[in-house]
């Protein structure tokens, strides 16, 4: 069918390309969120930070700083202003608004599976779930936002200078 807009043809290399690179990006952002939040209160870098469900939480200082660097992330990985490599990753490799959900939902899940083999055991915390939950909900949302506002952008239709006669 030529002619058709914006045709979807299935690329199952595009698309795990696609998600490769958006796992890379996300976890290099939150990479960055963690060690400039460790930082800011001189507390060293672990990878239980970032994989160990059981260290979210609101008890502990580290369980804290994660929970903050986990939600930065997930605010900025699309703020417009701040132009950070997430927001690179579903505004300008997904490019697709409807497919921003698809996305970080994938993101995460693979996540959730790195969790749970880091730990050796499923995530069973009820803050892990929530903080995760939040994360999913302002990706998906925020990404969405600034795809489509990107895909409706007006097409110059004419690129020809106007003349007043």
């Amino acid at each position: 069918m030529a002619g058709q807009f914006r045709s979807y043809v299935w690329d199952p290399v595009l698309i795990v390309s696609q998600i490769v690179l958006m796992q890379t990006i996300y976890y290099s952002s939150l990479g960055l969120w963690l060690a400039l939040v460790d930082s800011l209160v001189q507390m060293g870098p672990s990878l239980d930070q970032m994989f160990n469900y059981e260290i979210l939480g609101f008890s502990t200082p580290p369980g804290r700083l994660s929970m903050m660097a986990f939600i930065l992330n997930a605010l900025t990985c699309f703020s417009p202003l701040l132009r950070p490599r997430s927001a690179l990753g579903l505004l300008y490799f997904i490019r697709r608004g409807k497919q921003c959900l698809d996305f970080t939902v994938t993101v995460h899940f693979f996540h959730f599976l790195g969790c749970w083999l880091y730990s050796a055991r499923f995530p069973s915390t009820l803050t892990w779930w929530l903080v995760h939950a939040v994360c999913i909900a302002l990706m998906a949302v925020i990404g969405e936002y600034l795809c489509m506002r990107t895909e409706l952008k007006e097409i110059p239709l004419n690129s020809a200078p106007k003349s007043n006669v």
